[in-house]
């Protein structure tokens, strides 16, 4: 693990191909399901959103909600 967090959600800071631990913690939930991703699992997220996701899926579905609430194509 990266952090060790007693089993607490972590904050963090989503950046290009890495994150800055705020609040250490063991995991974060994905915005999209509220599924618990562990730091060392956590591959999907948006920079611009600051948010993480549990898969490519979900990350997508995020990418089109936000894109249609924004008024762009999807």
């Amino acid at each position: 693990m990266l952090m060790h967090g007693k089993d607490q959600p972590a904050k963090l800071h989503y950046m290009s191909y890495s994150f800055r631990v705020l609040s250490p913690g063991d995991y974060v939930l994905c915005a999209v399901t509220g599924a618990r991703i562990l730091l060392d699992d956590l591959r999907y997220w948006s920079i611009e959103r600051q948010e993480p996701y549990i898969d490519a899926e979900a990350s997508t579905t995020a990418e089109v909600k936000w894109r249609k609430e924004q008024g762009l194509p999807a």
